[in-house]
């Protein structure tokens, strides 16, 4: 049941296509689009409908679609298939989708026992080779959602796509020709937790490893915490968990991806980050890929540690139900940043990803109020300020 004045995402997204509807039937009675290259001008809802063609066509050529994937009772042993490639590392693939299995149930297990409640899960596969187990947890006694997925991915995709999946423009289609589509590979394991009790923070992490047919390889990874409410003490234990992990493997990474966290993490639309931020990396290929894989295996035993206390001395706390309704617009700012700027959102729907799956991340109830500022003084401001000018918070 939502809380009064709340929007559930289903209601928003519902809201969202009548609005749509409504702007399409004024498009086609006679509004158009500019002119295209051709100097023809189009009605507008034509544009769309060739918009959305495209797409279709895309995941098309990508081998993957949003309805492609098989459900099957049991996980097999593997996602990974069996590639003869010049190039591919087929042990780092079999060795990152392993880790990753076994921290999504040492995570799940974890949280299962603090909440009380147990994780729904779904297996699939594609006919291609690849597949995902998700895990969520609905309406739980402590967590309002919480999902752990797995995926793994085989597609190809247009050079500039691929492309644009970067953040510091690494050559993702070496050995291809101009023009030419780029065959990948990718496994992953996210997670994000919405907790019920405002006082008790959100958390999200992502650690992945990508391989193109061409040879090229790299992970990316990050861990962030998103509060509603500031306890210094709390944010200061998240990041100093992620600096010590830093500091075994690189002295320079945790100012380094703090830094780079946020940067990402920014809703450029409102000037503020997300949450407060952790670490966050991408296009990782610098050094031995085993250093690389062993820094992600660190960074993803430490989410227990991390996170999981925070959320235990919260989740009993009192609360208003002015707070509860400043937690549900901070939620709402996480569904704008997620369905905007997400950098994984975007692949997972550019590659025709279970939608499930790559909307796991959104939370069930969200708010938004129109133009609204905290109180000067207040608690809700004292975070914004936060929010708005990120801190250091580890020694």
């Amino acid at each position: 049941e939502s809380e009064p004045g709340s929007t559930t995402i289903a209601s928003l997204l519902l809201m969202l296509s009548f609005a749509v509807l409504g702007a399409s039937t004024a498009l086609l009675a006679g509004a158009s689009a500019p002119a295209g290259a051709n100097g023809v001008v189009r009605p507008r809802a034509a544009v769309l409908l060739a918009e959305a063609a495209a797409t279709t066509d895309e995941q098309k050529a990508s081998g993957i679609s949003w309805d492609s994937h098989q459900y099957v009772d049991q996980a097999p042993e593997s996602l990974i298939r069996d590639d003869d490639l010049q190039g591919a590392n087929q042990d780092m693939r079999r060795r990152f989708e392993e880790n990753c299995r076994r921290a999504q149930n040492a995570i799940c297990k974890a949280v299962s026992e603090l909440d009380g409640a147990e994780f729904r899960e779904d297996v699939w596969t594609r006919p291609g080779g690849g597949g995902g187990i998700s895990r969520v947890l609905c309406n739980g006694n402590v967590f309002e959602k919480a999902g752990c997925s797995l995926s793994v991915v085989y597609g190809s995709m247009p050079q500039d796509a691929l492309q644009s999946a970067t953040s510091r423009g690494a050559d993702r289609a070496k050995g291809y020709a101009p023009g030419e589509r780029v065959p990948f590979f990718a496994c992953g394991l996210s997670s994000v937790m919405h907790p019920r009790n405002p006082m008790a923070p959100t958390m999200h992490f992502n650690y992945r490893y990508f391989e193109t047919d061409g040879g090229v390889w790299w992970f990316g990874g990050g861990s962030d915490i998103t509060p509603a409410y500031l306890f210094e003490e709390d944010i200061a234990h998240f990041h100093q968990t992620y600096k010590d992990v830093c500091d075994t493997h690189d002295p320079e990474y945790y100012a380094r991806f703090k830094k780079w966290a946020d940067e990402y993490f920014t809703i450029k639309h409102r000037g503020e980050t997300r949450g407060l931020g952790g670490i966050f990396f991408d296009d990782q290929n610098d050094r031995d890929p085993e250093a690389i894989f062993a820094f992600s295996k660190e960074c993803l035993d430490s989410v227990v540690p991390a996170y999981l206390p925070l959320v235990a001395k919260h989740k009993d706390d009192s609360f208003t139900q002015q707070q509860k309704e400043w937690q549900l617009m901070r939620r709402g700012r996480y569904v704008e940043f997620n369905l905007v700027y997400d950098r994984g959102t975007v692949f997972g729907l550019k590659t025709g990803g279970r939608i499930e799956s790559i909307l796991m991340s959104l939370p069930e109830t969200a708010r938004w109020e129109y133009s609204h500022e905290p109180a000067a003084g207040s608690p809700e401001a004292e975070i914004m300020d936060a929010f708005k000018t990120p801190r250091e918070w580890a020694k």
